[in-house]
């Protein structure tokens, strides 16, 4: 690596000062004159008619200002779409404030609006509102049972998507002639993504430049203003969002909401300052949640343990509503699309379905889906192991890809990984650490160790090809970058990603500053304003490097060409035979003179300041575009993850002794990013594996209001994860880099559940179902416990 390159260097983190002493600027944080407080009247009961909203003692509460139904605000409605039949998918209208009926406990029906957060509360308190109630829906059996009532008439059978993308020819016939044959039927838990930050809101009417300007955390500005000004019926040139710091998104807040455009709603009303932040009971319970998905999944096997069929049924519990942009079609569609995943299945066959339930809708969250897909898939391959009586690694190296590129079952083709070389490695550090000789030892003893892995893939690249498949009506995809020089030769680049905590202002200005051979101290990034952004479809999907951080590059490289040819001109010889060198162009192969060098400062001055100096062929100024788009299938990271548990007979406590991550995201911009990305990753998985679910009873009341209902793992329970990496770079991205945001999360699950699995196999008891909790896994062991006594 040349000495003087920053890309692949562990860049010290330039956004930890301002974050670490305080100085960061978050929604909460801001504060204008005349400022109100918002907060929203919501639903009691999960499923019913409104009869009425009577909201006339709020205002009369010390400190309400106002308060607004649907009605009042005559808001438009929030409609997610694509463009499929209505056989395959139903679109449905998210209303901003509910009008003639609720859907979920804690649906907002009307927004209070006071001089102090305190009596906005108040407000709450004096509203009234009478229902009648429906019965409610609350389990996916439930949705499709025959006569169950409708959440949304047009959906019948309360399905919002039924697909069955693939159906290989001849399938049936091989389940029926294969010696092996298994089966897995699957559960995961609903999760709330959970972001430090709460979701929240300023908004405020500009009078100066006619335009309502939104301060808020969101992943994805540009289709909140989008959203904004289609509801408020405003031109979209007179909605700006602004994005300042932002503590954490995960996935919940690459949707648009609806509490954001109410609160806006209420500040272009009353022509002033309108903030609402989330509390954390509305975060638990009435925020988007995620994650709730069953399959029924079988696999058939040769008898050395080749796979040779795939055939699942996905049902998806989406909640009351689709989310915008993506609809409730992205979990299934995303299942269903990429469950064969780093194997080699020859035949292949899935249904997805989205059903609506009384429950708060879900937006996607770390890794979509493939946290619960490659969990059926990593149980199928460790029961056929089992069945066969082969290594549960040993079947995994006969049926994962290793020839590329590889064109799968599924009509996606995979670029080059490191598949074979990632599971090698971590079952090698596995075993060298000692733990299948501590594992034989503990069983001497009558304890519980088990050992579980997991392999996958994740596509990182998505393209507008590839959300185009799914056919989406807003399709995302492409990134637009802007890298403009300063008469101080310092840097100013944009991007249309949006920063939560992945460090782009210390990888995105590394790609940059080597792009120009500057000090990555002149570099600045604008991220999160739709009026200084061209567009942007934002952070999501691992996105922000492989898309947003090409982009970036391309634009960087062509502020170089300009900078060389004003040196070219200026000295009178081919751009070629000009190269930039620690802030400066210099002549190729002269003697170092000084008049043989030209600082960004000097160029800058005739860029700006001497136009006249120019060719006619060169426009004044430093300032390009450049976007950049993945055709095609894009780019696959993967990784292999390997657990270690203990599992304790007296509490069935579940205790991570060590875990092992072995990836491989391309070029690493910056490995110490890279790691933090997936210690964080792997953190959220273990918290889905075990810990973190919302229940609801039958009446769709939520579970999980407070932290003492809804387990988060502390640092005690997370194990310190060994990482290390493998390369592979990436011929469809100008960095090489595959990203690696989610990866963490999506290997997690299957190696900790495989890893209790392993522990429990004295038992002949299988879980398939997460979150595993202590009180499974004291009723395994002690059911073993006494049918050894008994017998």
């Amino acid at each position: 690596m040349n000495e003087r390159m920053l890309v692949g260097r562990s860049v010290p983190r330039r956004e930890d000062p301002r974050l670490l002493s305080g100085r960061g600027r978050f929604v909460d944080d801001i504060a204008l004159p005349g400022m109100l407080h918002a907060q929203f009247v919501r639903s009691t009961v999960a499923h019913a008619e409104i009869a009425s909203v009577d909201l006339s003692a709020v205002c009369e509460v010390p400190g309400v200002v106002a308060a607004f139904t649907a009605d009042d605000l005559e808001l438009g409605d929030i409609v997610a779409q694509l463009g499929r039949p209505l056989s395959e998918f139903v679109p449905t209208a998210m209303p901003v404030l509910a009008r003639d009926k609720v859907r979920f406990v804690g649906e907002p029906i009307a927004v209070v609006v006071a001089r102090d957060a305190y009596a906005a509360e108040d407000g709450l308190e004096a509203a009234k509102v009478s229902y009648t109630t429906l019965p409610p829906v609350t389990s996916e059996e439930a949705a499709l049972a025959p006569g169950a009532p409708l959440l949304h008439a047009e959906a019948a059978h309360n399905t919002l998507l039924d697909l069955s993308l693939f159906a290989t020819e001849g399938i049936d016939e091989i389940f029926e002639s294969a010696p092996c044959v298994v089966e897995v039927d699957t559960r995961t838990g609903r999760q709330n993504a959970l972001p430090l930050e709460t979701r929240g809101v300023v908004a405020h009417w500009d009078d100066r430049e006619d335009q309502l300007v939104l301060r808020t955390c969101t992943q994805i500005p540009h289709q909140v203003r989008t959203v904004a000004s289609r509801c408020l019926r405003l031109d979209e040139r007179a909605v700006r969002v602004v994005v300042p710091d932002m503590g954490g998104g995960f996935g919940q807040k690459c949707v648009v909401g609806r509490e954001e455009i109410a609160a806006a709603a209420a500040a272009l009303r009353l022509r002033r300052p309108v903030k609402w932040i989330e509390d954390r009971k509305d975060a638990l319970s009435a925020s988007f949640l995620a994650r709730e998905q069953h399959y029924r999944s079988r696999a058939a096997f040769d008898a050395e343990g080749r796979i040779l069929a795939l055939d699942a049924d996905v049902v998806c519990d989406m909640g009351a509503y689709s989310c915008y942009p993506f609809t409730a079609g992205i979990e299934p569609l995303m299942a269903s699309a990429e469950m064969p995943g780093v194997y080699k299945v020859p035949a292949y066959r899935v249904r997805g379905r989205a059903v609506t339930t009384n429950k708060a809708p879900t937006a996607p969250y770390r890794g979509v889906s493939r946290p619960q897909y490659v969990m059926v898939v990593e149980r199928l391959f460790e029961r056929a192991a089992r069945e066969l009586g082969l290594d549960p690694v040993e079947i995994r190296r006969r049926n994962v890809i290793t020839d590329f590129p590889y064109t799968g079952v599924n009509n996606i083709t995979y670029d080059p990984g490191s598949y074979l070389e990632s599971l090698n490695l971590c079952e090698q550090l596995v075993r060298e650490e000692g733990w299948y000789d501590k594992q034989r030892a503990a069983a001497a003893e009558g304890r519980h160790i088990g050992i579980g892995y997991s392999c996958f893939s994740e596509r990182t690249g998505y393209g507008s090809a590839a959300f185009a498949q799914r056919k989406m009506r807003v399709v995302p995809g492409f990134d637009i970058s802007e890298v403009r020089m300063d008469t101080s030769g310092a840097v100013t680049f944009t991007t249309g990603t949006m920063n939560h905590g992945q460090s782009h202002e210390t990888t995105m200005a590394q790609i940059v500053a080597d792009q120009l051979d500057l000090d990555i101290a002149k570099v600045r990034i604008h991220q999160g304003d739709t009026d200084r952004i061209t567009y942007g479809w934002g952070t999501f999907a691992s996105r922000s490097i492989t898309i947003g951080g090409s982009a970036v590059r391309l634009a960087a490289a062509k502020l170089g060409d300009k900078l060389r040819a004003i040196a070219a001109a200026r000295w009178g010889v081919a751009p070629e035979e000009v190269e930039l060198a620690d802030g400066a162009a210099r002549r190729r192969d002269a003697p170092t003179y000084q008049e043989d060098v030209l600082t960004y400062e000097e160029i800058a001055d005739i860029a700006y300041l001497q136009a006249h100096l120019l060719p006619k062929d060169i426009e004044p100024g430093l300032s390009v575009t450049a976007t950049f788009d993945v055709f095609g299938d894009g780019t696959f990271a993967n990784a292999t993850h390997g657990c270690v548990v203990e599992l304790h007979e007296g509490t069935g406590q579940v205790e991570i002794l060590r875990y092992v991550c072995v990836e491989d995201c391309g070029v690493a911009i910056n490995p110490q990013v890279v790691e933090g990305q997936c210690r964080g990753g792997i953190a959220q998985g273990i918290a889905g594996a075990l810990f973190e679910q919302v229940t609801y009873d039958d009446q769709g009341e939520p579970s999980a209001t407070g932290f003492m209902d809804y387990k988060v793992p502390t640092a005690h329970e997370i194990p310190d994860v060994l990482i290390h990496h493998l390369q592979t770079p990436s011929a469809f991205t100008e960095t090489g880099a595959k990203g690696v945001g989610e990866g963490g999360t999506i290997g997690a699950p299957a190696a900790v559940l495989n890893a209790v699995n392993d522990g429990l196999r004295s038992t002949g008891i299988e879980l398939d179902q997460t979150p595993v909790t202590p009180e499974t896994v004291h009723r395994a062991l002690n059911r073993a416990l006494n049918l050894e006594l008994s017998s």
